[in-house]
């Protein structure tokens, strides 16, 4: 890990949960730092992903699993036709606005799970070949799995941008801070 997560207060399991997905949106976040919105959007691995897509994506994500959550329609929900888009801006979407909405999704993770009685409670899996069939999961499920979803795309992110320009994390780090890494 690049950045040290916080100790929660004592037996504050959601302010722990949280600031470990903080921690992983911010390894995302960092991967555009400096970047142009070309820069971003290119593809400079073997892989078709790219950082703005990777961004977008993650937050659609978490949009998407919170709306579960909260047992609430998705206003941004994908369809197999549409699924592409999730990794790419498309029209007039950019990395500042990406970033905006993505803020507001996660300040709404924040205040829902504060908000929630329990992290035992929980809500029903959407149907799809890969969850059981009537499957739930817990709303600490849900955090964790955010930390994982979060952080496999933050080392995607990772490779993107090092194969980009040869920053890595480490100097992410430093740039977001005004450093030099090893300076």
């Amino acid at each position: 890990m690049v950045t040290h997560v916080p100790a929660e207060a004592q037996g504050d399991e959601r302010g722990a949960l949280l600031a470990f997905v903080e921690a992983q949106r911010g390894a995302v976040r960092r991967s555009v730092l400096g970047l142009t919105e070309e820069q971003a959007a290119s593809r400079p691995s073997a892989s078709e992903l790219s950082l703005s897509g990777l961004l977008k994506h993650v937050a659609e994500t978490e949009l998407n699993w919170l709306r579960l959550a909260q047992q609430r329609p998705n206003e941004r929900a994908r369809t197999e036709a549409t699924w592409g888009d999730s990794f790419r801006l498309v029209d007039d979407e950019t990395i500042p606005g990406t970033l905006a909405f993505w803020e507001s999704v996660a300040k709404e993770t924040e205040d829902f799970i504060r908000s929630v009685p329990s992290l035992d409670d929980t809500f029903p899996l959407p149907e799809a070949p890969w969850f059981p069939e009537e499957g739930r999961v817990s709303m600490r499920w849900l955090m964790l799995h955010l930390v994982e979803e979060i952080g496999r795309h933050a080392g995607h992110a990772d490779i993107v941008r090092e194969s980009l320009d040869g920053r890595n994390a480490f100097e992410l780090v430093a740039l977001e801070r005004g450093e030099v890494w090893g300076g």
